[in-house]
């Protein structure tokens, strides 16, 4: 009995090492090679992808708090509101004398 056990285990053991030796060499065949390195090109260009398009969508997000705070998306005003007397400064005259 104890001959039997040993020889199924060692059968088993062989058969192990047999199949995990058969999945490497497949692993290392050009063919598998090549579709793993584009598989990985793949995934790195969908990543830099989508790096790029959260850079996008947090840089029209700041840009949309700058014009805010800053008054960029104010309308301009029309030419009823605004006399160009008032608006240009006078000859010879700086910001700092009024």
């Amino acid at each position: 009995m104890r001959r039997l056990f040993w020889l199924a285990m060692g059968i088993t053991i062989g058969a192990l090492v047999v199949r995990k030796l058969t999945q490497t060499a497949e692993k290392l065949t050009p063919q598998s090679l090549a579709g793993n390195l584009a598989d990985g090109l793949r995934e790195l260009a969908d990543a830099i992808g989508d790096f790029g398009a959260d850079v996008r969508a947090a840089a029209a997000l700041r840009e949309d708090e700058l014009r805010a705070g800053t008054g960029l998306d104010a309308p301009l005003p029309d030419s009823s509101q605004v006399s160009l007397s008032e608006a240009l400064p006078r000859r010879g005259a700086h910001a700092a004398d009024s």
